[in-house]
């Protein structure tokens, strides 16, 4: 788990982006889910997360690994 207060890693991820609710479009942080090595490099992605099943997802490929 991380904070990302500058959107740096946000935009590195390509998470950092326009949204829109009710007619307001604004920059936000799409939903996703990354594992990552301790070197940094990315061995899972869900870069669109849908709650129903997600976690038993994420564990299944966790202990996969």
């Amino acid at each position: 788990l991380g904070a990302d207060d500058t959107t740096d890693i946000c935009e590195q991820f390509g998470v950092w982006m326009e949204k829109s609710m009710y007619g307001k479009t604004y920059m936000g942080i799409q939903r996703a889910t990354f594992i990552l090595a301790n070197d940094g490099t990315c061995l899972a992605a869900w870069p669109k997360v849908k709650v129903a099943g997600h976690a038993e997802e994420v564990l299944d490929t966790l202990r996969g690994l």
